[in-house]
């Protein structure tokens, strides 16, 4: 029985992943692999949770697979490696699909339904896509758990978020308070900062120069500027900048006076910008005053509506000042709405226009409407009243100036709408309390690539904002706050156990529509306490993970505090602000350590035009059609061998994928089924089962062996290195390279070693060698094409004794120790490539395809040690370049051939040698040939006594021989020159070359393996100069092929045609120093093999004309491998039955295999 299992020619690498798959699912290999791995070191694993909701695309495959790649390393390098997969299930997402289902505009709509019918509705389609989720994983090969899943809204999950917040609170970092937030209208939700930072977009929006006349001022206006008009009915205060000068001005055109910052009157008269229309513009107004702004601090003005007229008495509608106002834009005063700036807030706040705890103007409802407070515009949505409220300021004359404004503006990364600032009650992390311990633990953790960690991360820790975990919502882990009505005694509640102590009410969930009702009651006699309204931000609960995914510390404690902080990490670079954020802070909160040990970052995947994917644009091919037509290997190997691994973004191409199955898959699989093709021929050959041998792989004398086992063997040592490190995309490009490098260098030019063309110890020698690389390489690509390495292994572990069911089983091997000779053998080797390459693309210049044979390859360097390594290799280097010899020269012994020209640093020397360089540049210009290839031999050389190096004399080489024969590339400092011009007999080699390749590209046409048996005829003009080249070279042909080429006039009638072909035959014709080229008609037919009798003895045994007639068609029915076969068993006698009668033919004397043994036995046909 043959050692492996054949391995077809045509191959679909889709269709072998779904096998592959199957077997994992029926063995179920994966958690196999994990209890395999029980006792050794763990190494821990957090897997950020999104969201069912939508599909998985090409985001979610690239980070996927880098934690595929790095948790497949960590187990097969000796740990145990549990893999947790993580569902994000609150939060708006879920939501807002629910809004746009049952058309809910608002809260109140949600209160109607009932909270308990809105959440049953959001639980249903929590895991809508669940199941395509798992199916797009599992395909990608990645191994991971969905059966151990974690879930956020499970309770256990919420219930160790509920502990999570209540040891912050504990600590004193909790509090409630307003806070001019993002506000999304359309989710009725305020957004936290690193939300707002993933969804900008550049918008026009209406400017404006609005008018505040001062009371009791004689006319005088201060005049503001602003992008959001829907902000002046809440208008409370103006803001100036104590220490800069303003001005007022008389309008000439309208006889109004103003008052605005000095260096913004551009503001009022953009004219002032140009220089040629500046003398006009000063002639628009008429400065009266300039002073401080302090100057002004203190006055009232009337407000552009006095729908809140009544708080002018509390210290509404009077100029403030503030440092923060800058002169950069606008007018150099800010009009102060406090409920929707930020910095208008603490403006107002520290001048006492308004007081901590007071209730602000703000007349908006949950949804970013106007309430009745401001009728003019109520129900209207803000950024939909712009237009008319600019119309009214218009006529009632305040509006000085008005035009479009583009700017970039945050909108809500789920509703896509615009996003407004406002003030919001809140829960909040007092995050800037602890921001000195963020920065230090992001120190204490390691990142790749480290420029996001030191510059992106670092900056955003350092301007950390406290953190407003509250959202208003519904589907959420409801915030576990009670407080008395009026705010001063507060509980938070830890755990289930402890609520249900306190409510005496067993609680089967912790959801709001379980909870809210629950009070409790008052410890202080202050009544009952109620839950705050609110639900934690969804990224509360992903930062949480670490702990609830575990149920720490109701349960799991010892394995959590094991476990703690996680060995790795990954996500998208968009995550910096997101998930690995909030796993810093709660760390640090918590613990005061980080939450993980090392971190890879992954950039954005675009589509090809650069833009982001859309389903709407459908400007990228779905992931599962790129996995149907090439495999999930070849898609893991594209995404991770990219700038996509070092944070850049990739521009994703189809035909990148494509690629890759042709430059790197196809070639493997093809050496790969070389392999197996060989050793199956040895053992027919030998009648023994191939036996991989370590030892005597690694004892081969074989140059190119040597070389391929310490390529592998350096390989192995890099990629440990670097995988510790952490950096794929240092260690990818390797691995791909050595795929590559085996595939075309080595496998190609040992092909004949394979076949047992170089005989029986040459075939051993090189086919345990390339068992023992395919099998290293197995191993250590596995974690990147686990589905290709798991076929070659199911394979290959059929000849290793008690070999682990799978080659995720198997570790990564350790490298063996680099000897000089591996190092010296590698170089040799590596210097051989560069020779070639350079002899082909010489080839290519001058249209000589490497059929032809050419003279002669001479090297040229002034290093003996590299002509030394272009030596070890000459066999090699005279099949892969075709040429008769190779020749090798010191730069010094070929000057006949090599002009040496010497480029002085002047820069350098001139600074040396000052008015004296023109004499050194006189000597240097004077250097004989052989003192500079002494220059270039020893590395420097001395002029009277002046020393020169290298880098002050560059020399370079210049081919100077004769024209016409020779052509010549740079090589490391030396020439390749290629001898061009080839004899005759040269050319027609060449064409009986192209022959040979014409019938082996018809046998794979065919179907038909090197050891089957066949006949092949072919028939040209008699005349034709290809009949006489293909006699001339018959011989040649025949050794190449294994068989000879036969006039169709040899043909038998009986003989079964297997493929007939007209072709063409390129004849080059030297003519002087040109080559000329004609084609030449030529048939080729592939037979399958027959026998050859040789008439002249089998009329002796069988006189009868029809015996031997029905001989003839008797052996013509006979396979010919099985004939060959029981000949051998019956010492070459073959007997038959003929007419009742018993005949016994002799082989070689009665008939021949092939028409190749018929001559051999020298027998007329």
């Amino acid at each position: 029985m043959p050692a492996f299992g054949e391995v077809p020619e045509k191959f679909s690498f889709p269709e072998n992943e779904e096998s592959i798959l199957k077997w994992w699912e029926d063995n179920d290999t994966f958690k196999e692999s994990v209890r395999l791995s029980e006792g050794r070191p763990p190494y821990s694993f957090y897997d950020g949770p999104p969201f069912a909701t939508g599909l998985p695309h090409y985001g979610h495959i690239l980070a996927g697979t880098i934690k595929d790649i790095v948790c497949r390393y960590a187990h097969q390098t000796g740990h145990y490696v549990p893999r947790r997969f993580g569902w994000d299930c609150h939060g708006l997402p879920i939501e807002y699909e629910i809004d746009k289902k049952l058309g809910i505009t608002g809260r109140d709509d949600v209160l109607k339904m009932g909270i308990d019918k809105y959440n049953a509705e959001c639980r249903a389609i929590v895991m809508r896509y669940s199941k395509e989720w798992e199916v797009t994983v599992k395909r990608v090969g990645r191994w991971i758990d969905f059966d151990n899943d974690y879930k956020t809204m499970n309770v256990t999950f919420m219930e160790t978020v509920w502990w999570v917040f209540k040891q912050l609170h504990d600590k004193g970092l909790v509090y409630r308070g307003f806070k001019v937030m993002p506000y999304s209208c359309p989710c009725s939700t305020p957004l936290s900062n690193f939300e707002v930072q993933q969804n900008y977009k550049e918008v026009t929006d209406p400017s404006v120069v609005c008018a505040f006349p001062i009371l009791g001022g004689d006319g005088v206006s201060i005049l503001a500027w602003t992008t959001t008009p829907w902000t002046l009915p809440s208008n409370l205060a103006l803001c100036l900048h104590p220490e800069m000068e303003y001005v007022k001005v008389r309008d000439v055109a309208s006889g109004s006076v103003y008052i605005l910052m000095g260096k913004r009157l551009e503001m009022l008269y953009p004219e002032l910008k140009n220089e040629k229309k500046k003398k006009e513009a000063l002639k628009k107004f008429e400065e009266l005053e300039r002073f401080k702004g302090e100057k002004l601090k203190g006055l009232e003005y009337s407000p552009p509506f006095d729908y809140f007229e009544s708080t002018r008495e509390t210290g509404s509608f009077k100029v403030i000042t503030g440092t923060w106002v800058t002169d950069d834009s606008g007018t150099g005063i800010v009009h102060c709405a406090p409920a929707f700036g930020e910095e208008d807030y603490k403006a107002c706040i520290s001048n006492g226009v308004v007081r901590k705890g007071q209730k602000l103007v703000c007349p908006l409802d949950a949804n970013g409407r106007f309430t009745d407070e401001v009728p003019e515009f109520q129900g209207r949505f803000v950024k939909d009243a712009d237009k008319e409220i600019i119309k009214l300021l218009k006529e009632k004359g305040r509006i000085v100036a008005s035009e479009p404004y583009r700017h970039s503006y945050p909108f809500c990364w789920r509703s896509d709408t615009p996003l407004i600032y406002r003030a919001v009650p809140g829960t909040f992390i007092a995050v800037e309390t602890f921001r000195d311990q963020l920065i230090a633990n992001n120190k204490e953790t390691y990142w790749v690539p480290t420029f996001v960690q030191e510059k992106r991360f670092h900056n955003w820790l350092e301007n950390a904002r406290d953190w407003a975990v509250s959202r208003n919502r519904f589907w959420g882990t409801p915030i576990p706050m009670w407080v008395s009505d009026d705010g001063e005694e507060v509980v938070v509640i830890g755990s289930k156990e402890e609520l249900e102590k306190r409510c005496g009410q067993s609680i089967a969930d912790l959801h709001r529509d379980f909870i809210d009702h629950i009070t409790l009651p008052s410890a202080e006699g202050r009544g009952q306490l109620r839950r705050v309204d609110e639900v934690f931000d969804c990224w509360f609960e992903s930062g949480s993970m670490p702990y609830a995914q575990q149920h720490y510390p109701f349960e799991n404690k010892e394995q959590f505090e094991q476990s703690f902080p996680a060995d790795f990490i990954a996500e998208g670079i968009d995550q910096t602000r997101g998930w690995f954020y909030t796993l810093m802070v709660l760390s640090t909160a918590l613990f005061n350590k980080p939450a993980f040990k090392n971190l890879i970052c992954n950039g954005l995947v675009l589509a090809e035009d650069g833009q982001k994917m859309s389903k709407r644009k459908q400007n990228y091919p779905p992931p599962e059609e790129i996995i149907t037509k090439y495999g999930a290997d070849a898609l893991r190997l594209y995404l991770i061998n990219s700038p996509v691994v070092r944070a850049d973004d990739l521009r994703f191409k189809e035909a990148g994928v494509k690629q890759n199955l042709r430059d790197i898959f196809l070639p493997w699989y093809h050496g790969y089924r070389l392999f197996v093709m060989g050793a199956s021929q040895q053992e027919k050959k030998t009648g023994e089962r191939f036996v991989p041998d370590s030892a005597r792989a690694h004892a081969s004398t074989n140059t190119m062996d040597r070389w391929a086992l310490a390529a592998v063997n350096s390989l192995v040592s890099f990629m440990r290195t670097e995988m510790e490190a952490y950096r794929l995309y240092t260690v990818v490009p390797r691995l791909v390279d050595l795929v590559e490098t085996l595939t075309n260098w080595y496998i190609r030019m040992n092909r004949d070693r394979f076949s047992g063309e170089r005989g029986a110890d040459h075939r051993l020698d090189s086919l345990c060698t390339l068992f023992e690389v395919l099998l290293v390489l197995c191993r250590i690509m596995a974690p990147l094409t686990p589905f290709f390495c798991e076929l070659m292994y199911q394979n290959l572990r059929k000849v290793i004794p008690d070999a682990p069911k799978s080659i995720h089983y198997m570790m990564i091997p350790q490298a063996k120790v680099v000897t000089p000779d591996d190092e010296k053998i590698v170089y040799d080797v590596s210097m051989m490539q560069q020779l070639i390459e350079k002899g082909r693309a010489i080839r290519d210049r001058h249209k000589l395809n490497m059929r032809i044979p050419l003279k002669q390859v001479l090297v040229v360097h002034s290093s003996q040690e590299k002509l030394d390594a272009f030596k070890a290799l000459e066999s090699e280097v005279l099949d892969e370049l075709n040429v008769r010899s190779v020749r090798t020269a010191l730069v010094s012994e070929v000057p006949e051939l090599v002009t040496l020209k010497c480029l002085p640093n002047h820069k350098k020397l001139g600074a040396r040698f000052g008015a004296a360089y023109k004499e050194v540049q006189a000597k240097i210009r004077r250097l004989t040939h052989a003192e500079l290839a002494g220059l270039l031999s020893s590395g420097s050389i001395a002029i009277d006594g002046d020393e020169f190096l290298q880098e002050d004399l560059l020399v370079q080489l210049e081919y100077s021989g004769p024209k016409g024969q020779w052509d010549s590339d740079p090589l490391d400092g030396g020439l390749v020159l290629l001898h061009r011009l080839p004899t005759q007999e040269m050319l027609d080699e060449a064409a009986a070359r192209e022959v040979c390749a014409y019938v082996q590209k018809m046998r794979k046409e065919a179907g038909m393996r090197k050891e089957d048996e066949l006949e092949i005829h072919h028939a040209c003009p008699s005349d034709s100069p290809l009949a006489s080249v293909l006699e001339v070279w018959g011989d040649y042909v025949c050794g190449r092929l294994g068989r000879r080429l036969l006039p169709t006039v040899l043909r038998s009638s009986r003989a079964v045609s297997l493929l007939r072909e007209d072709k063409e035959v390129r004849l080059h014709v030297l003519e002087g120093d040109n080559i000329e080229e004609t084609k030449q008609p030529l048939m080729l037919e592939l037979l399958r093999g027959y026998p050859f009798v040789h008439e002249s003895e089998l009329t002796k045994l069988l006189p009868e004309a029809s015996d031997r007639e029905a001989m003839h068609n008797y052996l013509h029915c006979l396979d010919i491998a099985t004939l060959r076969a029981k000949l051998r068993d019956t010492d070459g006698r073959l007997c038959v039955v003929l007419n009742t009668q018993s005949v016994e033919l002799e082989l070689g004397k009665h008939f021949s295999l092939s028409y190749t043994d018929a001559m051999q036995a020298d027998t007329a046909v």
